[in-house]
């Protein structure tokens, strides 16, 4: 490096100074050094720098002279407005779809569209607001202009249920398959989760009959090989029969076209004690005993394997005698009634 008179004078005045900071007074004498022929090696001994201190400062002086031994270091972009970061990021994840024709946004996506966002603010971001775009959940919305009315009704008998009388909700699982796996099952290990083959038998189907008392918890069951009004009718004989003779009875069950045929009305007529309340169109949620069908799917059918419809029939009702040892009733609440889908735009 060959200094003129005058930037070796600069840099000398810089070093005397007594009120330049050290870092700079330090800088200045390693131009100094690497200027007189000095070796890197004796810089660092003296200065009690590396390598990277002597290049960095003497390119940086050769570059832009004085002025480049204060900082070459590029500075922070300006601050932003939070609130404005955070109603950008909302607006384009709500309103917006991603261009790629992705359904939903990820966060990388996201930072690469906006451009000046990392990926990890639009992380904190919807931590914060709760936006999950990687989640999809499902609902159904009732037509029926009764709505309000028949789930006040089924809900007061969950709250306030008739004295001296039984309340029953009352559905069936229809097609449940008896399904063998052509493989052997590998057992649950340390490391392991347990395994069955992915190729199966179908055994044929049937189709599960049950009543939850919304009092005790206590489940009556009855399979059949079909889910016909008249198995209908004769599991509501069944149900029948397990109270005392004369008692008022409570069904709450779905509009499925085999509960409302002429043999069902014969029956409710024979029997004035029974009565039917039917849940709203496309609300299967206020039908307690659903709750239960999803227990049994998850314990007992979906990693079932089943060599016969028979072997399955007697797997579900040794399940239900199980449970009725212990029976607990199912302690049903709607957490927010404000929280309602009235209109999609």
């Amino acid at each position: 490096m060959n200094l003129t008179t005058d930037e070796r004078e600069q840099l000398e005045a810089l070093v005397r100074k007594r009120s330049a900071s050290a870092a700079l007074t330090r800088r200045a004498r390693c131009v100094l050094l690497w200027a007189d022929g000095e070796r890197r090696v004796d810089i660092r001994t003296k200065l009690a720098c590396n390598d990277a201190f002597v290049t960095r400062w003497s390119t940086a002086f050769e570059q832009q002279g004085l002025a480049g031994l204060v900082s070459i270091h590029p500075g922070r972009a300006p601050v932003r407005s939070v609130a404005k970061l955070e109603a950008r990021v909302l607006n384009r994840t709500l309103k917006h779809k991603p261009k790629d024709g992705s359904t939903h946004w990820s966060s990388r996506k996201l930072a690469a569209e906006l451009g000046d966002v990392s990926f990890s603010a639009v992380q904190r971001i919807w931590r914060k607001h709760g936006v999950q775009p990687h989640r999809l959940e499902c609902h159904l919305i009732s037509n029926d202009p009764d709505f309000e009315l028949k789930a006040a009704d089924v809900i007061g008998l969950y709250l306030s249920p008739p004295a001296h009388a039984a309340v029953f909700c009352v559905d069936e699982k229809t097609a449940i398959q008896a399904l063998d796996r052509k493989d052997r099952m590998l057992p649950l290990a340390p490391g392991r989760a347990q395994s069955h083959g992915f190729e199966y038998k179908r055994n044929g189907t049937l189709s599960l009959f049950a009543a939850l008392n919304t009092a005790t918890g206590e489940v009556l069951g009855m399979t059949a090989a079909r889910h016909t009004s008249e198995q209908f009718v004769s599991f509501l004989g069944d149900v029948i029969a397990s109270q005392p003779q004369g008692r008022e009875i409570h069904v709450i069950c779905d509009n499925v076209s085999s509960h409302k045929t002429a043999l069902v009305q014969e029956f409710l007529a024979e029997h004035s004690n029974v009565r039917i309340h039917y849940t709203p169109t496309y609300s299967s949620w206020l039908n307690q005993v659903e709750n239960w069908f999803a227990r049994i799917q998850r314990d007992v059918i979906s990693r079932g394997i089943f060599t016969s419809v028979k072997d399955l029939d007697k797997k579900l009702m040794h399940y239900i005698r199980q449970y009725n040892k212990d029976p607990k009733p199912i302690k049903w609440k709607y957490d927010d009634p404000q929280r309602r889908y009235r209109q999609f735009q």
